[in-house]
């Protein structure tokens, strides 16, 4: 496998309060993880890279080849849960800090199981052939608002509130987190992004990208897309071959 990461402050923000990390553990076995934080001049920053550090020590401490997939699930939900105490906990400790959190997609794929702990709107996305397919769900105001029916996902696209979201890393001292199992077969593309990305660049966009694309040269598409389309956010891309 192949992974290539890259996270830019886009253009319209002072302050780059994405982070990201990932590890190649061996030929059939990868993890990343993207969080975009929230929470003031120093909050968002602190938050984001916060949960990455202690989720990129937690598995580099306690992940176990001889694992099996209902132990590594654990020990991925483990790690946000962590990542979330360590994000709330630092915030409890500095009046500046309060209100700060955090959204979180961690990944980790091995041999062909693509295991996913997700909370906030960064996004998760497995692109196969021509078709591209969001495993996460946002945790969004605006996709409650879809849900009910209220307004179609075309319209989510630009709606005004469309950056507020209901769940985040270190708000509270426990947080209930998405956790999702694919498939991960050979020729597919699995994309970990913030919102900087999604906000601004279509899903057949992405797909076309990635198909003419590989490596650095594919992020730094991405990214400049991004940019084309507004540059409103961090974007932060991460992809998986």
């Amino acid at each position: 496998m192949e992974i290539f990461s890259r996270s830019d402050i886009g253009l319209i923000r002072k302050e780059n309060q994405d982070s990201c990390s990932f590890s190649v553990i061996s030929s059939s076995c990868v993890w990343a993880v993207v969080c975009d934080g929230m929470g003031g001049a120093r909050g968002g920053k602190t938050a984001s890279s916060t949960a990455v550090q202690h989720i990129t020590e937690y598995l580099n401490k306690n992940y176990i080849e001889a694992m099996d997939e209902e132990e590594l699930a654990s020990l991925l939900v483990d790690a946000v849960d962590g990542a979330n105490l360590a994000v709330y906990n630092k915030a409890s400790d500095d009046v500046e800090l309060t209100g700060m959190g955090t959204t979180c997609d961690l990944v980790f794929i091995r041999n062909s199981i693509v295991h996913v702990v997700h909370v906030g709107d960064s996004r998760t996305y497995s692109i196969r052939g021509g078709k591209i397919l969001q495993l996460t769900e946002d945790h969004s105001v605006v996709q409650e608002m879809v849900k009910r029916g209220e307004i179609t996902q075309e319209q989510a696209q630009n709606h005004p509130n469309k950056n507020f979201i209901t769940r985040a890393l270190g708000i509270n001292p426990t947080i209930h987190l998405d956790y999702i199992e694919s498939e991960f077969e050979y020729g597919d593309v699995l994309l970990v992004c913030s919102d900087g990305l999604s906000n601004c660049v279509s899903q057949a966009d992405i797909v076309k990208t990635v198909h003419e694309n590989r490596g650095i040269l594919l992020i730094d598409t991405l990214v400049e897309l991004a940019k084309i389309g507004g540059g409103t956010d961090n974007i932060t891309v991460t992809v998986i071959y």
